[in-house]
């Protein structure tokens, strides 16, 4: 049967247009496919936003924060007791766990007030025990569910929840907090707004 003039275009046009939602699927930074949304629990939560923990010059990992809805004010997202997703994808050779450690020290402490601080020792303890040293290519989750508190997986094993809503916010403000991890990531982590 031939083909009218122009029909092969409206082909491509047709498959073209049916590819876009797929194009809009997932984002890649570094080599790292991020989806544009997940579902956790039951609830979709969406990329708010994405990009490289740097240190001296070294890519450390990519690091994306997923929400119920895209926001740009990370105090509003640190005092809504809501579920939030941070997925760490390792791009450095190696980092050490004691390194890993430290991190977590100064992002806590940092942003907590040592009253506070205190009351979260023992948690934190409990979560810095649940990372191994990583490589490139490993990848630890780190999910704030209201009333249960933070799922961490590390290498797509789980390794346990973290209680406390107030443990929850002061993970998530290691990167959203008032001193930052950086701020560069920070900016990224919003959305880039």
């Amino acid at each position: 049967m031939p083909q009218e003039p122009g029909e092969p275009m409206r082909l491509l046009s047709v498959l073209i247009i049916g590819l876009l939602p797929i194009l809009a699927v997932a984002k890649t930074l570094e080599g790292i496919n991020l989806p544009e949304q997940l579902t956790v629990e039951g609830q979709t939560l969406v990329l708010n936003g994405a990009g490289i923990r740097e240190k001296f010059f070294f890519d450390i990992y990519v690091a994306a924060l997923y929400l119920p809805d895209r926001q740009s004010d990370a105090d509003r997202i640190l005092q809504a007791d809501q579920p939030w997703r941070v997925t760490m994808n390792f791009l450095y050779a190696e980092v050490d766990k004691k390194k890993l450690d430290n991190g977590w020290d100064e992002g806590f402490e940092a942003n907590v007030p040592p009253a506070s601080l205190s009351a979260l020792k023992e948690r934190l303890a409990q979560f810095k025990a649940m990372f191994p040293t990583l490589h490139k290519g490993d990848e630890a989750v780190l999910t704030y569910l209201p009333g249960k508190g933070v799922a961490v997986s590390v290498k797509g094993e789980q390794k346990g929840i973290i209680p406390g809503a107030d443990f929850g916010r002061t993970l998530l403000s290691v990167w959203l907090g008032k001193e930052p991890v950086t701020g560069k990531l920070k900016k990224a982590l919003l959305g880039g707004r």
